[in-house]
Protein backbone atom coordinates (compact mmCIF):
# COMPACT_ATOMS: atom_id res chain seq x y z
CA UNK A 1 0.00 0.00 0.00
CA UNK A 2 1.49 3.37 -0.79
CA UNK A 3 2.04 5.88 1.97
CA UNK A 4 0.72 8.52 0.22
CA UNK A 5 -2.62 8.89 -2.06
CA UNK A 6 -2.42 10.40 -5.18
CA UNK A 7 -5.52 12.76 -6.02
CA UNK A 8 -7.17 11.32 -9.47
CA UNK A 9 -6.54 14.22 -12.62
CA UNK A 10 -9.81 14.98 -14.27
CA UNK A 11 -9.01 15.06 -18.13
CA UNK A 12 -9.34 18.23 -19.62
CA UNK A 13 -11.65 19.38 -22.58
CA UNK A 14 -9.28 18.63 -25.11
CA UNK A 15 -8.62 14.96 -24.80
CA UNK A 16 -9.90 12.87 -27.21
CA UNK A 17 -11.86 15.35 -29.46
CA UNK A 18 -11.49 14.81 -33.15
CA UNK A 19 -9.44 16.88 -35.54
CA UNK A 20 -11.57 17.98 -38.29
CA UNK A 21 -9.24 17.92 -41.20
CA UNK A 22 -8.17 14.47 -40.58
CA UNK A 23 -11.06 13.05 -38.49
CA UNK A 24 -8.10 11.96 -36.03
CA UNK A 25 -8.65 11.37 -32.37
CA UNK A 26 -6.12 14.31 -30.53
CA UNK A 27 -4.65 13.66 -27.27
CA UNK A 28 -2.36 16.14 -26.86
CA UNK A 29 -0.03 18.42 -27.78
CA UNK A 30 3.67 18.06 -27.64
CA UNK A 31 5.78 21.03 -28.25
CA UNK A 32 9.58 20.24 -28.73
CA UNK A 33 12.06 23.37 -28.59
CA UNK A 34 15.80 23.62 -29.41
CA UNK A 35 17.57 26.93 -27.70
CA UNK A 36 20.68 27.53 -28.83
CA UNK A 37 23.47 30.71 -27.54
CA UNK A 38 21.32 30.68 -24.41
CA UNK A 39 22.26 33.10 -21.23
CA UNK A 40 24.97 30.77 -19.65
CA UNK A 41 23.94 32.52 -15.76
CA UNK A 42 20.55 32.00 -16.44
CA UNK A 43 20.55 28.03 -17.63
CA UNK A 44 22.89 27.47 -14.49
CA UNK A 45 20.74 28.78 -12.12
CA UNK A 46 18.72 26.04 -10.42
CA UNK A 47 16.64 29.46 -9.23
CA UNK A 48 16.21 30.64 -12.57
CA UNK A 49 15.26 27.16 -13.95
CA UNK A 50 12.35 27.32 -11.27
CA UNK A 51 11.50 30.32 -12.63
CA UNK A 52 11.46 29.47 -15.68
CA UNK A 53 9.23 26.79 -14.97
CA UNK A 54 6.41 29.03 -13.10
CA UNK A 55 6.83 31.37 -15.66
CA UNK A 56 5.73 29.15 -18.57
CA UNK A 57 3.12 27.27 -16.48
CA UNK A 58 1.52 30.79 -15.73
CA UNK A 59 1.96 32.17 -19.68
CA UNK A 60 0.42 29.12 -21.27
CA UNK A 61 -2.60 28.48 -18.25
CA UNK A 62 -0.92 24.91 -16.58
CA UNK A 63 -1.56 24.03 -13.48
CA UNK A 64 1.53 22.32 -11.93
CA UNK A 65 1.44 18.86 -9.97
CA UNK A 66 3.70 18.89 -7.01
CA UNK A 67 7.37 20.52 -7.01
CA UNK A 68 9.70 20.15 -9.71
CA UNK A 69 12.71 18.32 -9.48
CA UNK A 70 15.80 19.71 -10.69
CA UNK A 71 19.35 17.97 -10.88
CA UNK A 72 22.70 19.05 -11.70
CA UNK A 73 24.30 15.98 -14.20
CA UNK A 74 27.85 15.47 -14.59
CA UNK A 75 26.67 14.83 -18.25
CA UNK A 76 29.72 12.91 -19.49
CA UNK A 77 32.87 13.11 -21.80
CA UNK A 78 30.65 14.64 -24.66
CA UNK A 79 29.10 17.57 -23.34
CA UNK A 80 29.73 17.81 -19.58
CA UNK A 81 27.77 19.19 -16.84
CA UNK A 82 23.86 20.40 -16.80
CA UNK A 83 20.92 21.02 -15.59
CA UNK A 84 17.92 18.79 -16.15
CA UNK A 85 14.00 19.39 -14.77
CA UNK A 86 10.51 17.89 -14.78
CA UNK A 87 7.86 19.43 -13.41
CA UNK A 88 4.36 16.93 -13.45
CA UNK A 89 1.63 19.45 -14.31
CA UNK A 90 -2.05 18.04 -14.37
CA UNK A 91 -2.46 17.76 -17.97
CA UNK A 92 0.94 16.18 -18.21
CA UNK A 93 4.78 17.18 -17.98
CA UNK A 94 7.34 20.33 -18.95
CA UNK A 95 10.96 18.84 -19.03
CA UNK A 96 14.34 20.41 -19.80
CA UNK A 97 18.07 19.85 -20.34
CA UNK A 98 20.46 22.12 -20.35
CA UNK A 99 24.22 21.88 -21.73
CA UNK A 100 26.44 24.59 -20.42
CA UNK A 101 29.13 24.15 -22.73
CA UNK A 102 27.57 26.16 -25.80
CA UNK A 103 24.64 27.66 -23.82
CA UNK A 104 22.16 25.23 -25.47
CA UNK A 105 18.58 24.36 -23.91
CA UNK A 106 16.08 21.35 -25.01
CA UNK A 107 12.96 21.65 -23.78
CA UNK A 108 9.38 19.08 -23.75
CA UNK A 109 5.80 20.52 -23.34
CA UNK A 110 2.96 18.22 -23.46
CA UNK A 111 -0.33 18.59 -22.45
CA UNK A 112 -3.37 16.64 -23.11
CA UNK A 113 -5.02 20.33 -22.86
CA UNK A 114 -4.73 22.73 -25.80
CA UNK A 115 -2.15 25.53 -24.94
CA UNK A 116 -0.39 28.61 -27.27
CA UNK A 117 2.74 26.52 -28.41
CA UNK A 118 4.27 29.99 -29.95
CA UNK A 119 3.62 31.62 -26.97
CA UNK A 120 5.46 29.23 -25.18
CA UNK A 121 8.06 29.11 -27.35
CA UNK A 122 8.56 32.74 -27.37
CA UNK A 123 8.56 32.95 -23.93
CA UNK A 124 11.58 30.67 -23.62
CA UNK A 125 13.14 31.76 -26.06
CA UNK A 126 12.90 35.24 -24.21
CA UNK A 127 13.41 33.64 -20.69
CA UNK A 128 16.98 32.16 -21.74
CA UNK A 129 18.47 34.67 -24.29
CA UNK A 130 18.62 32.18 -27.04
CA UNK A 131 19.96 33.72 -30.10
CA UNK A 132 18.47 30.78 -32.33
CA UNK A 133 15.40 28.18 -32.17
CA UNK A 134 14.11 25.43 -33.19
CA UNK A 135 10.62 24.64 -32.74
CA UNK A 136 8.00 21.78 -33.62
CA UNK A 137 4.55 20.96 -32.54
CA UNK A 138 3.37 17.15 -32.63
CA UNK A 139 -0.67 16.80 -32.44
CA UNK A 140 -1.28 13.27 -31.13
Amino acid sequence: MLETEEKLVKMPEFSAKIQPETKKEIYGMELILELFDCDLGTITSKDKIQEFIDGACKEINMEKYGAARIKRFPGGELWGVGYSFLQFLTTSSITGHFIEKGGIAFLNIFSCKQYDDKKAAQFAEKFFGAKRINSRLIVH
